[in-house]
């Protein structure tokens, strides 16, 4: 029976899921070029329509190279040769810091093994860091929120006794509209409730329920996030770690009955078509729609795309199911604290040390060979960046199977997403919910959504799929220094803007005038809400799509290392089966390009250094009596 069971999850639900085009959301973004708005001006507006650039007298971009943060431009003339011990008989070698590599990092050294780690940046955590691009602002540059971070890593690397401390949000969203109203929801269903019947009682009765739905369907699939792919290379203990994964999806699936149909159904249709069929009233139905699309080249819809309004409540944080919150610190505190857990046990961490080449002797990783020429030999090797770059640019072509080199090639890197950070001299007031003085009041909690209806999120996703960046933005804003103030002086503040839809390739490509254009249709958007916004500002920088590729080595600038369809989810994404293991021996992926993919999460680097530990005994005897160190 219970074959049968699982036989028929795998047959009726699994196996069409891989059919369907679908996108996981991942609020991150990465660094691009700055430029300093102190002089811009603001244009009265009554229109629906954004300004266009030339409105707002956006100031021109730098010439010469991008600007970096302070600290980058400290270093830049003259970066430290990384001071790593000569002789070492290294058991790993983790290529890229980011938040992943980190968690495998701490995890293999608490297993004994002598860890280390190279990042080529100056600072550890990939898109999870915080730094100061303005004097006195400390931005969440890349990421900026937390929730899908594994609870099980979280306790196993004591990360609150290294420094991890959460701020929660409440409420945790805003809408506002041009005539008036607004959206308001938090964790209080109640609240939520009040919120709702302001634009339709019946949304209202049925948002609890619809609620409810989305929470046990995540529990079904819940327990295949912690879990490796299956495969057929898998070990032992990992088959029995599989077969355990089955058995509670088959629990759940008994449990739920017949909303297993709803759980397919959820993860292949059109988001639009699910809220229309819960919901009557905007702007309800383009705040959930917009978290359906945010970081995904696709629209409402878009068949699959209402994968993620499920994905968003599959996030926990300190017990809160569906929770997404600030840091203190910035995101880069979250890999601050895995760092000081990697180096508490032992791992040796070590920025400015760029990797040019994994070594590769016979069918097997061996080392890396640094930028300045130096070798560095290791047991095995575990690689944080994309599958492009780990296969394409650090591996020779013979040194990779045919096959798989060419599947790679042809893994999808598409990005959508643009990312501005700003810092403020105030807060912004919105004709919705006006403030007195600068004393921050609910509606700057939370994340702030500049999107009335679907037809928006529409036009906007037109734009892009015709080779040009929307002309009316999608904007999602936070104002994490509301909560925390650590990130901005005394009555100053910092923000994010999450934006879309801004195309990898362009015509013209991103040049200074591109980026600003760009900004000046997205502070046209805000200014529609929040008139004076755009005077507020002391400092921003664009982070236009290629930049994420030029500075942190993201293949097509796309913020997952590749993209979250279900075509390449489980175990078809990036490797074979999704799994650490490649064709490469001796060779692990940790970073989000295998299962389950990206977003703050972890798993990718716990499963890497699960792999590892697997195989270590046979590890030993491969490579004993061979120069490692």
């Amino acid at each position: 029976m219970r074959d049968a069971l699982l036989g028929w999850v795998f047959d009726r639900l699994v196996n069409p899921l891989l059919r369907a085009p679908s996108l996981l959301h991942a609020r991150s973004a990465l660094p691009g070029v700055v430029v300093r708005a102190s002089s811009i001006q603001t244009a009265s507006s009554g229109a629906p329509s954004a300004p266009s650039a030339s409105v707002l007298r956006v100031p021109p971009l730098p010439h010469g190279e991008q600007q970096k943060s302070k600290q980058e431009q400290e270093l830049s003339s003259s970066a430290p040769t990384p001071d790593i011990p000569a002789g070492t008989e290294w058991d790993a070698i983790i290529v890229g810091g980011g938040h992943n590599g980190l968690v495998s990092a701490a995890y293999l050294a608490k297993q004994g093994l002598k860890v280390l780690l190279l990042e080529r940046r100056y600072i550890l955590g990939g898109a999870a860091v915080t730094e100061e691009i303005h004097p006195g602002f400390h931005y969440s540059r890349g990421s900026y929120l937390f929730s899908l971070f594994r609870p099980q890593i979280v306790r196993d690397l004591d990360l609150k006794r290294h420094g991890l401390k959460f701020l929660f949000r409440d409420p945790s969203s805003f809408t506002p509209m041009r005539d008036g109203r607004y959206l308001m929801m938090g964790p209080n269903m109640e609240f939520n409730q009040q919120q709702i019947a302001k634009f339709s009682k019946r949304d209202a009765q049925r948002y609890p329920e619809y609620d409810e739905h989305l929470t046990r369907l995540t529990s079904f699939f819940e327990p295949y996030l912690d879990a490796p792919p299956p495969g057929p290379s898998l070990t032992w203990a990992e088959r029995m770690h599989q077969l355990r994964t089955a058995g509670k999806l088959v629990k759940n699936a008994v449990r739920l009955g017949r909303e297993v149909l709803d759980f397919h159904e959820i993860l292949t249709a059109p988001a639009s078509r699910i809220l229309d069929r819960w919901f009557e009233s905007e702007p309800l139905k383009s705040t959930l729609a917009t978290d359906a699309v945010i970081g995904a080249m696709t629209s409402p819809s878009t068949p699959g795309s209402g994968y993620v309004l499920f994905h968003h409540v599959m996030g926990e944080v300190d017990g809160s199911k569906g929770a997404w919150t600030y840091v203190q610190g910035g995101m880069g505190a979250v890999s601050q604290a895995i760092a000081s857990a990697a180096r508490e046990a032992g791992a040796s961490l070590h920025t400015n040390a760029r990797v040019d080449r994994i070594l590769v002797e016979g069918d097997r990783a061996c080392g890396v060979v640094l930028s300045d020429g130096r070798q560095l030999r290791s047991r095995v090797v575990l690689s944080n960046a994309t599958p492009n770059v780990t296969f394409q640019q650090l591996l020779g072509s013979s040194e990779v199977p045919s096959e798989f080199r060419q599947h790679v090639e042809h893994l999808d890197y598409t990005s959508p997403v643009c990312k501005i950070n700003l810092s403020m001299d105030r807060l912004p007031n919105f004709l919705a919910c006006p403030h007195e003085g600068n004393e921050a009041g609910p509606q700057h909690r939370g994340t702030i959504h500049f999107v009335e209806d679907s037809a928006q999120l529409e036009g906007a996703y037109r734009d892009a799929q015709n080779g040009r960046p929307s002309a009316r933005p999608v904007i999602e804003m936070t104002i994490p220094s509301v909560l925390d103030n650590t990130l901005a002086p005394p009555g100053k503040h910092v923000a994010s803007l999450f934006v879309q839809y801004a195309p990898y390739s362009i015509p013209g490509g991103w040049t200074r005038e591109a980026r600003e254009q760009f900004a000046a249709a997205a502070f046209g958007v805000i200014e529609q809400y929040c008139p004076g916004f755009t005077a507020s500002l002391l400092h921003y920088e664009v982070l236009a799509p290629p930049d994420l590729e030029k500075v942190f080595g993201l293949t097509g600038g796309n913020i997952f290392h590749h993209q979250m369809g279900l075509n390449d989810l489980f175990w078809l994404r990036g490797t074979p089966f999704g799994h650490p293991r490649t064709p490469v021996k001796g060779l692990y992926m940790c970073g989000a390009g295998i299962h389950p993919g990206g977003g703050v999460m972890g798993t990718p680097g716990r499963n890497a250094a699960r792999a590892v530990g697997y195989d270590w005994d046979d590890i030993k005897k491969q490579t004993a009596g061979r120069k490692h160190g």
